[in-house]
């Protein structure tokens, strides 16, 4: 009987996901889209600790759905467009994307349909956050500051490409 709530959560989730995805690249609206793919990320996280990853879905909600969205929310606020209601216009190329996306969707249920899928019996750890941290702050503290600060260099040469559009009068 749990199998079965565990399989009805996974296709709520996978169709939350599926669903907000498809909306983040159909709508018209840059910030709706925004919206849409915070939902997007929740539900992946959702996904993460259905599989006992609490802390990659914590990552997956405090740095995707929080910091990333949070900085594309402040490039739209900073490009300030005069129509933002058609910001994200469809591409053209949806003719193209349907059939090989489709045809991909085939060749993976084709695959995963002849694939032996084994269970492991290992048992997941309870504690995945303790054997994680000595990783990250002893092994890896140089490869994570440096991309700490990357990303600090890359968010303050954003901000100062648009000041310099906005000073030059370009609104383009």
């Amino acid at each position: 009987m749990e199998n079965i709530f565990e399989l009805i959560a996974f296709v709520l989730l996978s169709g939350l996901v599926l669903g907000s995805a498809l909306l983040v690249v159909t709508l018209k609206d840059l910030v709706h889209s925004v919206l849409w793919l915070i939902v997007t990320f929740i539900g992946v996280a959702g996904i993460f600790l259905m599989l006992n990853a609490d802390f990659v879905a914590a990552v997956q909600v405090l740095v995707y759905a929080g910091a990333v969205c949070i900085m594309i929310v402040f490039g739209i606020m900073l490009v300030q467009r005069q129509d933002i209601r058609n910001s994200n216009p469809l591409n053209g190329r949806y003719k193209i994307a349907f059939p090989v996306v489709g045809g991909l969707f085939v060749c993976i249920g084709l695959l995963m349909a002849r694939s032996q899928w084994i269970v492991s019996t290992k048992a997941v750890p309870e504690k995945t956050v303790q054997a994680l941290s000595p990783i990250l702050l002893h092994d890896f503290t140089i490869p994570f500051e440096v991309a700490a600060v990357l990303l600090t260099v890359a968010l303050t040469g954003a901000l100062l490409l648009v000041k310099e559009v906005k000073a030059n009068g370009d609104r383009s």
